[in-house]
């Protein structure tokens, strides 16, 4: 039996050494739980735009806004849980909250990630990767066909995608979209590879694909490949992206070429063309477009010039042109 109290006697516990223990252990598990507490960083940007164009009787004005709250924390195994949640006030078909996933960094064995409103297919995630100094040379224009780019039928809502981890410079993907609205077949699943050889510097591939059945009896192939080089301020590159559908008619083609100067650390310009056939068309609509932007630490100041020719595959078509210019501030 032990008897608690304030003499230094042998097999007596003293009450300020108690006292001592308790409160390093106490300190101790502070320290420890400090180690293994989860990180939350705020995150957001804000834009003014002002839109232009033949098409248009005047000129628009246009803002765009989001905060960012991520959430991340590691396990005892070294694994990494990170929650990402967007607060748009301009979302309306999902309330003020847009992007959210959760993402698994396995530690070595790729990432797993799920999306829960936002989130990047493999077929999105490549539907251009052409460089540009602000947006597409299709951006501010009007269209006849699907948005005159193709990036699969996954919407990014209710989505599981996998990366792996980068083996000498080569990367696999794969998501699944859970999509109801794709109709009979449900899901819309693509893979995808992107590869940045290690021999050769600035240069990056990749490919992508991908098949939905949104009517039983009538599959939709997807597919892109793009090729990039940077060397120095330059970056150059080119991608094709086709949707296959069970007849000639209702296949669609993209073609499209950037180019990007680096000027300064601050200030880029970009020349971009772009080719889309809706399949049925006898023309294809050609978009050109420049671009150029300034960064000044968390402004950014940037626009562009575009034009359309054969809208619709109309090759007597009048040509659209379409400018904006946007400032925009990020913290």
């Amino acid at each position: 039996m032990f008897i608690i109290n304030n003499n230094k006697t042998k097999g007596v516990i003293n009450m300020n050494n108690l006292k001592k223990v308790g409160l390093s252990a106490l300190a101790g598990s502070l320290v420890a739980f400090s180690a293994n507490a989860g990180e939350m960083t705020v995150s957001g940007a804000a834009s003014l735009s002002m839109s232009a164009g033949n098409e248009l009787n005047q000129t628009t004005w246009s803002s765009t806004d989001h905060v960012d709250f991520t959430g991340s924390g590691e396990l005892d195994n070294g694994m990494i849980i990170t929650y990402k949640v967007q607060l748009d006030g301009d979302e309306a078909d999902n309330g003020v909250v847009d992007n959210n996933s959760i993402t698994i960094d396995t530690a070595g064995s790729g990432v797993i990630t799920y999306s829960g409103h936002g989130g990047d297919t493999v077929m999105g995630g490549m539907d251009d990767k052409t460089p540009n100094a602000y947006e597409e040379a299709w951006d501010s224009l009007t269209t006849t066909g699907t948005n005159a780019v193709i990036n699969g039928a996954g919407n990014g809502n209710d989505h599981i995608r996998y990366d792996s981890p980068s083996f000498s410079g080569v990367t696999v993907h794969a998501s699944v979209d859970m999509n109801a609205a794709l109709g009979e077949g449900g899901n819309y699943n693509d893979f995808g590879i992107t590869v940045k050889p290690e021999m050769v510097e600035g240069l990056e591939l990749g490919y992508a694909f991908g098949e939905t059945e949104a009517t039983a009896g009538t599959p939709i192939d997807d597919s892109t490949f793009y090729v990039k080089y940077a060397f120095g301020p330059v970056t150059v590159g080119f991608q094709e992206s086709e949707s296959d559908a069970t007849s000639a008619t209702n296949s669609d083609e993209t073609s499209t070429f950037g180019i990007s100067y680096q000027v300064t650390d601050d200030f880029s310009v970009s020349y971009n063309t772009h080719e889309y056939n809706d399949g049925a068309w006898t023309s294809d609509e050609e978009y050109t477009g420049i671009s150029a932007s300034y960064t000044m630490g968390g402004i950014t100041i940037a626009g562009h010039m575009n034009e359309v020719e054969n809208r619709g595959g109309d090759s007597t078509a009048a040509d659209v042109e379409g400018y904006e210019l946007n400032v925009g501030f990020a913290f």
